[in-house]
C-alpha cells in the first residue's frame, strides 16, 4: 500500500483546531497530521480517527486534496504531492478522497472511510479456530453474518486469494474437510473458481451467495505463510528459517534451535511433527539481517514469535549459522 507525503511552506503561525474527542465517528477526520517530515508542514497524511493515527489511502491522492489538508494545517498551498509505501500493518482510515482544492477540511471533500476494526463489512474474510490469525477455517461476512466456504473446488488458487486479502502473505496449503473444526450458520459460498490474483474472494467466481450443495464437515480453510517462509527446498515444509520484520525479510541464528523451536514452527507452518532442526545453513546461507537468535520455546507456542529470544537484530551469528527446519509434509 502507498501513502500520500506533502510538502506545504513552513509558516511561523499555527492553525489550532478544536480536537474532536477519540472515538467520535467520521468527525474525528478532520484532526490531521504530517508524519516523519522535516518539519510540521511535510510528511505523510495521516489522520485522527477513534483515538489512533492512520493513513489515507494514495490512490485517489492528488493535488486539490493537498491543498486542503496544508490549507486546514495552518501551512499554505503544497508545494508538492507524492507517494511513499508503507507496511501493511498500519493502519488507513480513508480508503478513497475526491477534493476540488477549495474545501474547508478533508471532511467537506468525497471520501469513503474504511471502516473501524472490529466493524465487519460486506466480503470481509476472517481466518478462525487456527493457531494463529494467519491459519483457520474461512469465514466469509455477508448480509450482516459470518458464514463458511464449501471445500467442493477449493484449492490452493482460491486460498492465495484469502490469504492477501487479510494480508498473511502467500498461501502454503489449502485444506477441507473441516480442517479447524466445523463453522456455524449459513454457508455462504460455495463452487470457489478463483484465478489467484483477485484481492477479494467475493470477486472470485463461485454460486450465489447461500447456494450450496454442503455441510460444515465440508468447511474450507487456509493457511497463509504471514511473517514466516522456508526457502532453499524443493517442498513447503523443509527450508531455511526466514521471517520477516521491519518489512525485510531475515535470517534465524542457530544457536539453542533445536526441535521444539522447530515444532513451533512447522506447526504454525500447517506442517507434521518436527523430524529435523539442522544449522550451519543446510539449505544455503541467506542475506540480509539475521533477525532472531537464542530463541528458546516450550514447544506449546502458537508462533516462533511467542517463544524468548534476544532482541530483534541483535546476535552473534553469521549466515553460516542460518537454521533450517525440516517438518513431516502433510
Amino acid at each position: 500500500m502507498s501513502s500520500p507525503v506533502l510538502t506545504c511552506p513552513h509558516l511561523s503561525g499555527a492553525l489550532t483546531c478544536p480536537p474532536c474527542p477519540a472515538g467520535s465517528g467520521l468527525a474525528d477526520l478532520t484532526h490531521l497530521r504530517l508524519a516523519g517530515g522535516a518539519h510540521r508542514c511535510a510528511g505523510r497524511v495521516q489522520v485522527l480517527h477513534e483515538g489512533r493515527w492512520g493513513g489515507v489511502c494514495a490512490l485517489t491522492w492528488a493535488t486539490p486534496a493537498a491543498d486542503v489538508t496544508c490549507r486546514s494545517l495552518g501551512c499554505g498551498p503544497a508545494l508538492r504531492a507524492a507517494q511513499v509505501s508503507v507496511g501493511p500493518e498500519e493502519l488507513t482510515w480513508v480508503e478513497s478522497l475526491r477534493c476540488e482544492g477549495g474545501e474547508g477540511n478533508l471532511l467537506e471533500c468525497e471520501l469513503t472511510r474504511v471502516p473501524s476494526p472490529g466493524e465487519a463489512q460486506e466480503g470481509q474474510v476472517r481466518l478462525a479456530g487456527g493457531p494463529h490469525r494467519c491459519a483457520g477455517r474461512v469465514e466469509v461476512f455477508h448480509a450482516g453474518r459470518w458464514g463458511t466456504v464449501c471445500d467442493d473446488s477449493w484449492e490452493l488458487r482460491d486460498a492465495q486469494v484469502t490469504c492477501r486479502q487479510v494480508r498473511c502473505g502467500h498461501a502454503l496449503w489449502a485444506p477441507g474437510a473441516a480442517q479447524f473444526g466445523e463453522g456455524a450458520g449459513p454457508i455462504w459460498l460455495d463452487g470457489l473458481r478463483c484465478v489467484g490474483t483477485e484481492t477479494h474472494l467475493a470477486r472470485c467466481p463461485a454460486r450465489p451467495w447461500g447456494e450450496h450443495t454442503c455441510n460444515h464437515v465440508e468447511d474450507a480453510s487456509a493457511i497463509c505463510s504471514g511473517e514466516v517462509r522456508l526457502s532453499g527446498a524443493p517442498d513447503r515444509c523443509a527450508g531455511r528459517v526466514e521471517v520477516r520484520h521491519q518489512h525485510l525479510w531475515g535470517t534465524v541464528c542457530d544457536d539453542t534451535w533445536g526441535l521444539r523451536e522447530a515444532q513451533v514452527l512447522c506447526a504454525h507452518l500447517g506442517c507434521g511433527p518436527a523430524l529435523e532442526a539442522p544449522g550451519a545453513a543446510r539449505y544455503g546461507r541467506g542475506s540480509g539481517p539475521i533477525w532472531l537468535d537464542d530463541v528458546t520455546c516450550t514447544g506449546e507456542e502458537p508462533d516462533l514469535f511467542r517463544c524468548a529470544h534476544r532482541t530483534w537484530g541483535q546476535h552473534n551469528c553469521h549466515h553460516g549459522e542460518d537454521a533450517g527446519v525440516v517438518c513431516e509434509l502433510r
